[in-house]
């Protein structure tokens, strides 16, 4: 039986890999990776699909890395993964509705969704806020961040 992560893995390596601006490129082999390795950790906490987490980890953002456009870009990147989960051919239709319902929703951190989509969120948090613990957090993150460190014992 295939890796589904593995193979998603090398496709998503790919489109980083073509990204012409360095900077850029460096920031999304870290975000993407450091997401999705973070969602492994908050769906394992909380019994989520550990396994889709990661991918929607890793999809999360592709829109805005492979486009160099993040207008709009949890929505389209939702349709984005969604093409990509196909041509892939990696999961059922159920499971790419739950991967990418996580994507549409993971720019919204002030409202609360399913318990799938929060953990994509939070792992989104968790990525931007532990990135350098010496940058001021983001307003809208604060309130997430502080829950998740409560969740997780630090103080």
């Amino acid at each position: 039986m295939e890796n589904r992560v593995e193979v998603l893995r090398k496709y998503i390596d790919e489109i980083i890999l073509n990204m012409t601006d360095v900077e850029e490129k460096r920031c999304a082999y870290m975000h993407l990776y450091g997401v999705s390795q973070f969602c492994a950790l908050i769906a394992l906490k909380r019994e989520e699909n550990s396994e889709l987490a990661i991918m929607a980890g890793m999809l999360h953002d592709i829109y805005s890395y492979a486009t160099m456009d993040s207008n709009n870009h949890a929505h389209k990147g939702a349709t984005m993964a969604k093409e990509i989960l196909a041509k892939l051919n990696l999961t059922s239709d159920d499971e790419s509705k739950l991967i990418c319902d996580a994507i549409y929703t993971h720019s919204d951190k002030n409202l609360i969704h399913s318990n799938f989509n929060e953990v994509l969120k939070d792992a989104d948090v968790l990525q931007h806020c532990l990135y350098n613990t010496m940058l001021e957090i983001k307003p809208h993150e604060k309130e997430r961040y502080e829950k998740l460190k409560r969740e997780f014992g630090i103080l």
